[in-house]
């Protein structure tokens, strides 16, 4: 193994020492999961334009990498439903149109993978020259695709796949055949200790085309000889709002950091409120503030948990120009105007549901507000307000030094 990932290997180590995994949030059974509520998710992601604006914003980083022989590399820490993911592998297939293709995508969630998995025939028949592969490891192991304890390293399930046939229909049929298997393998419970979801066993899902093996051999990964060095990862909304900067940098951000090659970019974004969202929320939990820390408190603390490694490093917090950008919930033309005659009623559970998804409001707090229709007077108050819905994101980067 290169020197470099051997450095990086030790401070993985350190991260994953039991005194810093045990950093936790207040009240941890009532952890709001930014992903896992399977309704308001869909909901979300089907009513606004987040995942295209974000996946624009990381396609940006594609000029900024040089990737190295044999393959593009880049990680996904919380593929979700693979709507970024499938947006910037056609960003890379404009870019890199003749180079191979090495991903690997981070999810817990079943419902995640089955929606990801959906995707993926389009992308293979477009880029033939692709190895993907899924997998519910943790942040500090994902990237490895190695569990860091050795009672669930013995438990890990590898399954790789050779898609057949020469059309997106036949990898669809093949790719659905692999229903049995998740639903046997892809499970997760929650923590007693945190709250959040942990798999049962850990699982890696190898997948790529059966005509191009002779051409992956020194990009499909084998069980127990992998290395990161990723030209890319992508972190967007990857942890909690109100969790702690340390947390966020510890658990999060440094273990993903770490995985870059040299040269390598990493892009994190979250929303940062001080939008109409923010002030829907507020405007029924008065005083209301989700956003516990910005990038700059993540970067800072993200450098002290890496140690003497962020030498290796560029923390790059961005302008506010730079790193912040807007995106909007799809509303009919003229659909909302000054006295509100307009709105229709899904529109207004549309706006209400997306503000306290990216509010990350826990569902006990919800229920109590919803007992009678004053959210949703002020939900359409904010609306005329502003002639429609929008929020803020912003993002940071990371990027490790090339070789001297």
């Amino acid at each position: 193994m290169k020197k470099e990932a051997n450095v990086s290997s030790a401070a993985r180590t350190e991260l994953a020492r039991p005194e810093v995994q045990a950093i936790t949030e207040v009240e941890p059974a009532k952890n709001f999961r930014f992903y896992d509520n399977r309704q308001k998710y869909l909901m979300f992601v089907n009513t606004c334009s987040e995942k295209r604006v974000v996946s624009e914003r990381i396609a940006f980083e594609l000029d900024q990498i040089r990737p190295r022989p044999p393959a593009v590399r880049v990680f996904d820490a919380g593929v979700g439903d693979g709507t970024v993911l499938a947006r910037v592998l056609r960003s890379m297939h404009r870019r890199y149109e003749h180079l191979p293709f090495y991903v690997v995508g981070k999810e817990i969630s079943l419902e995640g993978i089955r929606l990801t998995l959906e995707k993926l025939p389009d992308r293979f028949h477009e880029h033939p020259a692709t190895v993907i592969v899924l997998t519910n490891l943790y942040y500090h192991e994902a990237p490895y695709l190695s569990a860091s304890l050795a009672s669930k390293a013995s438990k890990l399930v590898w399954h790789e796949v050779a898609l057949s046939g020469r059309t997106a229909a036949e990898y669809e049929r093949q790719i659905n055949d692999l229903e049995p298997f998740l639903a046997q393998h892809w499970k997760a419970s929650v923590s007693k200790k945190s709250g959040n979801p942990i798999y049962e066993r850990p699982v890696v899902l190898v997948l790529y085309l059966q005509s191009c093996r002779f051409l992956l051999d020194r990009v499909i990964p084998r069980q127990g000889a992998i290395m990161a060095d990723y030209d890319l990862v992508i972190a967007s909304q990857p942890y909690r709002a109100r969790a702690s900067a340390e947390f966020k940098a510890q658990k999060v951000v440094a273990p993903l950091a770490l995985a870059l090659a040299p040269g390598g970019r990493l892009v994190g974004i979250h929303s940062c409120g001080d939008d109409p969202g923010l002030e829907i929320i507020q405007s029924v939990w008065a005083g209301e503030q989700p956003f516990a820390n910005d990038r700059r408190d993540i970067l800072r603390e993200t450098k002290v948990a890496m140690g003497n490694e962020a030498r290796q490093y560029n923390f790059n917090t961005l302008t506010d120009d730079q790193s912040k950008f807007k995106y909007v919930m799809y509303t009919l033309p003229n659909e909302i105007d000054a006295d509100a005659t307009s709105i229709g009623t899904s529109t207004l559970f549309a706006a209400w549901n997306n503000a306290n998804y990216v509010a990350q409001i826990e569902d006990e707090r919800l229920a109590r507000a919803m007992t009678d229709d004053r959210y949703l007077a002020c939900t359409k108050e904010i609306l005329c307000k502003h002639k429609g819905l929008w929020f803020w994101d912003e993002s940071y980067v990371i990027s490790r030094n090339h070789k001297p």
